[in-house]
């Protein structure tokens, strides 16, 4: 099997300009991709019971793994929401696959949002860890927007080993990520 482009990519290009660029001595030490993990919330999944059924087989196309679900740990009255309640499903991506969606996140999914612009540098959380939403999961090549039934958003977080926010910024930068012009 060949190696997949975005991991080919880290190994001849990220990396070496990382380790110029921060004085890393030993490959190791070079902030890397762990996991990245996309997380949909169904609060509508108290009502209809089918959401949670749609949207595991769509987040099972748009990354090729099962999602589990997610349970409320506590009760929330306001929402009537109970302890135990299924309120949302998230697929945790590591190896191949996370480089793979990686790759289609950057060059093809985000290209395709309505009027985007770039994402923004300060969805960073001080540990090189970036998160972001995309309003309408049907900017995935996978999915066909004429047999959705809903339009759902979701939550990527991108988890890397980087110590501060620069070093995370400069990692995705380097994969392509789109960036907003920092301020």
């Amino acid at each position: 099997m060949s190696e997949i482009r975005f991991k080919q990519k880290y190994n001849k290009e990220v990396l070496p300009e990382l380790k110029k660029k921060f004085g890393y001595e030993n490959n190791m030490a070079v902030p890397t991709v762990e996991k990245i993990r996309i997380n949909v919330g169904l609060g509508e999944a108290l009502t209809n019971k089918k959401a949670i059924e749609s949207m595991s087989e769509v987040l099972s196309q748009i990354t090729g793994q099962k999602p589990i679900v997610s349970k409320a740990k506590v009760a929330i009255s306001n929402f009537k929401i109970k302890a135990g309640d299924e309120i949302g499903v998230s697929v945790t991506l590591r190896g191949d696959k996370m480089w793979m969606f990686l790759d289609k996140l950057i060059t093809i999914v985000l290209p395709r949002v309505r009027d985007f612009r770039g994402v923004p540098y300060t969805s960073f959380d001080r540990n090189g860890n970036y998160s972001l939403g995309i309003k309408e999961h049907t900017v995935f090549p996978e999915i066909d927007p004429n047999k959705v039934d809903k339009i759902r958003g979701l939550g990527i977080t991108i988890v890397t080993s980087a110590k501060t926010d620069e070093e995370g910024y400069e990692l995705l930068k380097l994969f392509g990520m789109p960036f907003k012009k920092k301020i």
